[in-house]
């Protein structure tokens, strides 16, 4: 008797997928574990992959690829249902490993703690360095960052010696701006199949997106639905899951606000990695496959960008910002965390030299 198929490979099958530069697939919906406690992530990448995401997103900022790793090896095998082929796997390269003699290193510790050979996709968390060490966020007695001055371009050229080794299939950018990516692709022997940055309606990134579209970078959607559990939220900002026009669609179509939003992103082929440790949201969230968006309402989803950037980065002088902030439009194309201008809580400042920390 022929074995039926599992439930989970029919939802893996209709999970979209989009074309790497390297011919990979990658799926368009995969499970972000940034801000996902040690005690909860573990089970909440189990019951991710038990009902079909095939795309977890990872980094070793984020204190958790130990227990991440543990799910991995209850999970995957060539005697188990999934097996790792089946997985696409993201990791970061932390600002405190971006020296030259640090890169490799870092990677096989990533990989020592995920219990894997290889990675699919290895990104440059953030283009600036910090201080060489095991401490995430080295400072001063003051406070401020403590920063090394690490040419990112040799970083990248380190990362590049991954690929022709082996260890992972691709690489990519993080939280980098247009100049900045341009800057790696003029010395780049592999180039970056992926920019990760935040994006959501109320931050829509399309010229940073045209600007990879044509360059042959895919992005992927970090905080898409707007990271409403920020510890730093405030009272006066715009909640993207309380936008009227998106909950009037998800009335319209039975489906929750969040799924409307990834949908939008599914349908503009940007990669989104929603976090959530709830099992009915992790579910929810894959289930975006079953209905379309008319260009109509795609369009005024797009018209919601305000420019507006809910992760905020660190100031270098050690102040924590507490609010989140608007791009200005001059800066928009970098839309990255990158050039931008602080507007709330403080000083109008520009923050053109990157001196600022995140773990996003």
């Amino acid at each position: 008797m022929e074995k039926a198929e599992p439930f989970w490979a029919k939802m893996s099958a209709a999970c979209g997928f989009v074309a790497l530069h390297t011919g990979q697939k990658m799926p368009l919906i995969g499970l972000g574990t940034w801000k996902s406690e040690r005690g909860q992530v573990r089970e909440a990448v189990k019951y991710a992959l038990s009902v079909g995401y095939r795309h977890i997103d990872c980094a070793a900022a984020y204190s958790n690829e130990t227990e991440i790793g543990e799910a991995f090896q209850e999970c995957l095998g060539p005697d188990k249902v999934i097996k790792r082929e089946d997985l696409f796997v993201t990791s970061k390269l932390w600002n405190t490993k971006h020296h030259p003699e640090d890169v490799e290193p870092a990677l096989r510790k990533t990989l020592e703690d995920l219990k894997l050979n290889y990675l699919d996709l290895y990104l440059m968390h953030w283009p600036h360095a910090f201080e060489r060490g095991d401490n995430l966020f080295p400072k001063n007695p003051d406070n401020t960052m403590r920063y090394d001055y690490t040419d990112y371009k040799d970083t990248w050229k380190a990362m590049e010696k991954l690929v022709v080794k082996g260890l992972v299939k691709a690489i990519g950018l993080s939280n980098f701006n247009s100049r900045q990516i341009d800057d790696i692709l003029s010395v780049a022997t592999v180039k970056p199949a992926v920019l990760q940055v935040e994006c959501h309606p109320y931050l829509a990134q399309n010229e940073l997106i045209a600007h990879c579209q044509k360059r042959g970078l895919v992005v992927t959607a970090y905080s898409p639905l707007g990271s409403p559990d920020r510890m730093w939220k405030h009272p006066d900002e715009p909640v993207l899951l309380e936008e009227p026009g998106i909950k009037k669609l998800a009335e319209k179509y039975s489906k929750s606000p969040a799924q409307i939003i990834l949908r939008w992103q599914v349908e503009r082929k940007v990669a989104a990695i929603p976090k959530s440790v709830t099992p009915a949201r992790i579910q929810q969230n894959l289930q975006v496959f079953d209905f379309s968006l008319t260009e109509e309402e795609m369009s005024h989803i797009g018209s919601l960008n305000k420019n507006w950037r809910y992760i905020v980065p660190m100031i270098t002088d050690g102040r924590g910002i507490g609010s989140s902030f608007h791009i200005h439009r001059q800066d928009r194309e970098y839309g990255c965390g990158w050039r931008i201008k602080e507007t709330v809580g403080f000083r109008t400042e520009t923050l053109g030299n990157g001196k600022y920390s995140g773990c996003c």
